[in-house]
């Protein structure tokens, strides 16, 4: 029986011909990640171990991204714990504030990954990594540890779904409608622990942006990691921001899929998760008139240079409705110079918006947009589980940038289309 991606890509780094779903495996690791509220964790975990030098200093990976600039105390104790570590360890790749940016956006744009690596980090969205053709997956701090330590973790290989894709996006409809509309129709856990892998023609529809949020989100349907065949695309991005040489693997022919879903992109629609899960999706045929007290849009979902261009172009000649607050939050620093650059920050400025410094902030209900109790939110982030953004009484409500922006022009939840028709 033939490979899947997840599986040759694990099989090459545990040194094995071939590998099953199910089977236990120690492989090497290409890179470790942590952030400002995983890494304390995992650095006591690595001195508990004794341990006292990292593997590689130039695959270690760490950046404060959730509360930077810090919002408290506690935060600035954990960033010095995490730069005090990595000043000891002389590692390489080090992003505090000033040229630090949320780390799933970070990696990519920095060429930090490329096709064929397997990269771990304490933080369940590092599967977004797969939109580049790499395994990775999101571990605990104890993992992240042990991988600092000995360059090694241990895997059970996962049995996969194949999601081919067909046609082409309809305008203002991108790759988190599509996520969304997966997630929607298997559920949370439609995907548990299995690799979610895509192909078809209609892959080249689809930016590396749109790449890079879908498999951002497999997570939020179980599953062990998200990746995508290596097309021309993937390896333009690759080579336009340094990335190492690729190493692509191909599924066999005869790899074995627990099933396979068919999606035309054609038929996709504008989508908002309902609270409280993000399986609760609904298009507009299906949504009435839902107010809106704050939107966000920004994360390492949706706060790429393509993003803040799709709000931009609904929010351009706008303002934002009485009484909204919106929060724009470049993903990181190059993105924010970019937007600049382009003149989009002033577009968000004049509509009313808030510009915010790169930061994870309000996604997870850090800081920069906290909700009160009854007040409801819709935003590009990828979670909205009771009290993900604020009070427990609160309401998030999970969308694509041009939906987001719409929704910020009307104050009520609403569809790209109706603004822009």
């Amino acid at each position: 029986m033939g490979m899947t991606m997840t599986q040759k890509i694990l099989a090459a780094h545990a040194g094995l011909s071939s590998v099953s779903a199910g089977q236990l495996l120690l492989a090497d690791v290409d890179r470790v990640l942590g952030n400002d509220i995983t890494s304390p964790v995992a650095i006591r975990a690595f001195e508990a171990l004794g341990a006292e030098q990292v593997y590689d200093r130039d695959k270690i990976v760490m950046v404060m991204d959730h509360f930077v600039p810090n919002k408290d105390i506690k935060a600035a104790e954990q960033c010095k714990m995490c730069r005090d570590f990595c000043s000891a360890q002389h590692v390489t790749h080090f992003y505090d504030a000033g040229k630090m940016g949320i780390e799933h956006a970070l990696l990519p744009e920095q060429g930090l990954v490329t096709a064929g690596d397997l990269v771990i980090g304490a933080d369940s969205h590092t599967c977004t990594y797969g939109a580049l053709g790499a395994f990775s997956t999101g571990v605990g701090s104890t993992d992240m540890a042990c991988g600092m330590a000995t360059g090694k973790a241990w895997f059970k290989v996962p049995a996969a779904i194949r999601i081919v894709l067909h046609g082409s996006l309809r305008k203002y409809v991108s790759g988190k409608d599509v996520i969304l509309h997966l997630i929607g129709q298997i559920g949370v856990d439609g995907a548990l622990y299995r690799s979610l892998e895509f192909t078809g023609e209609g892959l080249h529809a689809l930016s590396v942006s749109d790449r890079l949020c879908i498999a951002n989100m497999a997570i939020e349907a179980g599953a062990k990691n998200g990746i995508f065949e290596v097309d021309d695309l993937t390896l333009a991005y690759l080579q336009s921001h340094g990335a190492a040489e690729p190493n692509i693997f191909a599924a066999d022919a005869d790899a074995e899929y627990e099933k396979t879903i068919e999606i035309d992109l054609a038929q996709i629609e504008p989508t908002v998760a309902f609270p409280h899960l993000p399986e609760n999706t609904k298009t507009f045929d299906a949504i009435g008139k839902i107010p809106v007290d704050q939107v966000v849009i920004g994360s390492c979902t949706n706060g790429r240079l393509d993003d803040l261009r799709a709000a931009a172009e609904i929010l351009a000649g706008r303002q934002c409705a009485e009484g909204v607050r919106v929060i724009v939050i470049p993903a990181t620093q190059q993105v924010y110079l970019d937007a600049m650059a382009e003149g989009l920050l002033k577009i968000f400025v004049e509509s009313g918006a808030v510009v915010s410094t790169p930061t994870c902030g309000p996604c997870l209900g850090g800081y920069m947009g906290i909700l009160a109790k009854g007040e409801r939110a819709i935003t590009t982030t990828n979670r909205n589980f009771v009290g993900r953004m604020g009070h427990p009484e609160s309401e998030v409500y999970l969308a694509s940038p041009a939906t987001a922006a719409a929704s910020a022009v009307t104050g009520f939840i609403t569809s790209p289309w109706e603004v822009m028709q």
